[in-house]
């Protein structure tokens, strides 16, 4: 499997970068890993990125997005950050990705046992990880089914929690990027939230919980 060019990137729309990302991480949960050439890839791209799609995940060291999606150089950008939060950086970043570069999908991947959701559960506050927990708090209150245990040590607590917190993350994303949101709007850009099983690999896409809109004439016109 071959790194996308400019123009085969330009073929790519946000319901296609979805099913590449669901394929891979197909291939992934079956150990069917592409077989690639990655310093061909280190080569093609050496003068030019075309990534399909941006992941914001949690830092945690089982969620590398290039290997659960089994993507290889130069196909996705990805962000990382404890809780897969919404930062002015993280915002910056996504609007290079889909703004500038061309990214037309955005994935806001949580996962099972966070350990950043753990905390915010257990309301922990300790220098500038507090800042962290205060952007997580919100879905800590939301979660309204459980009524027992809302600590983190009840892993249904926890990963109800973090399913939330991903999509107030997609929510807040669309709320403070207007380029992002325009992007959107024109179907040019979707966003999608997501759950990784730390278990057993396999990811959970929730896209009628996001926005994947139709390229409209309008906004092809408008391009």
């Amino acid at each position: 499997m071959k790194t996308l060019n400019k123009e085969e990137r330009k073929m790519v729309d946000p319901y296609m970068a979805l099913q590449l990302l669901r394929n891979g991480n197909f291939r992934f949960i079956n150990n069917l890993k592409v077989n690639r050439d990655l310093l061909e890839q280190v080569n093609k791209t050496k003068d030019d990125q075309w990534p399909f799609a941006t992941i914001l995940s949690c830092m945690d060291s089982r969620t590398s997005a290039e290997l659960v999606f089994d993507q290889g150089v130069g196909d996705i950008f990805s962000i990382r950050i404890a809780g897969n939060i919404v930062s002015e950086g993280i915002l910056g970043s996504l609007e290079y990705a889909t703004g500038v570069v061309g990214s037309c999908l955005v994935v806001v991947l949580g996962h099972t046992g966070c350990g950043a959701i753990k905390a915010a559960c257990d309301h922990v506050e300790l220098g500038h990880i507090t800042s962290i927990m205060d952007k997580i708090q919100p879905a800590t209150l939301q979660e309204q089914t459980i009524r027992e245990d809302r600590t983190g040590k009840n892993p249904e607590y926890v990963n109800a929690v973090a399913k939330l917190n991903v999509n107030n993350s997609v929510k807040e994303i669309l709320e403070r990027s207007s380029i992002i949101k325009k992007l959107v709007a024109e179907g040019k850009v979707g966003i999608v939230p997501a759950m990784y099983d730390v278990a057993t690999g396999k990811i959970t896409f929730y896209e009628e919980e996001g926005i994947i809109n139709t390229v409209t004439a309008d906004s092809e016109m408008a391009a």
